[in-house]
């Protein structure tokens, strides 16, 4: 599925139109460019999903979590990852539930120490706008894709 988005505020409402039809557990790997908008769009599903305050990136902390209701959100920014092992300190086996869901960016730097994704989300750049690319993966990232184009 292919969206065309039109500066920063487009990426944000799709992310709060994504967050409509995301259920847990979910893991969505972000892929792009430095600056193609990867924690923008998880601003959009962030506040989508009723989270009222800040939306920090995580490039230097690794993982921010928030708690809404009874779903965990989980946004991880594996760039300045060192080793993909250093995953296991930040205790992600432990948090994967079945009310949880996880952001990725920079996936391909935790090799295969991450869970698989459900859907990959991959944003390139287009002049002032961004192309998004929504890729299943599995049943759940189909019935995703699936419930998003139903609703156009």
């Amino acid at each position: 599925m292919r969206i065309c988005l039109e500066g920063e505020a487009a990426q944000v409402a799709f992310g709060r139109r994504l967050a409509e039809q995301l259920l847990p557990p979910c893991v969505i790997y972000l892929e792009g460019d430095l600056g193609a908008g990867k924690t923008t769009l998880v601003r959009g599903i962030l506040w989508g999903s009723g989270h009222r305050g800040a939306v920090r990136s995580p490039t230097y902390t690794l993982l921010e979590p928030y708690e809404i209701g009874r779903v965990n959100l989980y946004h991880l920014d594996l760039y300045r990852l060192g080793d993909p092992e250093e995953i296991e300190f930040l205790g992600l086996r432990d948090l994967l539930d079945e009310q949880a869901m996880l952001f990725v960016e920079w996936p391909e730097r935790g090799e295969d120490m991450l869970p698989p994704p459900d859907l990959r989300a991959r944003i390139a750049y287009a002049g002032e706008g961004r192309i998004l690319d929504l890729v299943p993966r599995g049943p759940r990232g189909a019935e995703l894709v699936a419930r998003l184009r139903a609703k156009g």
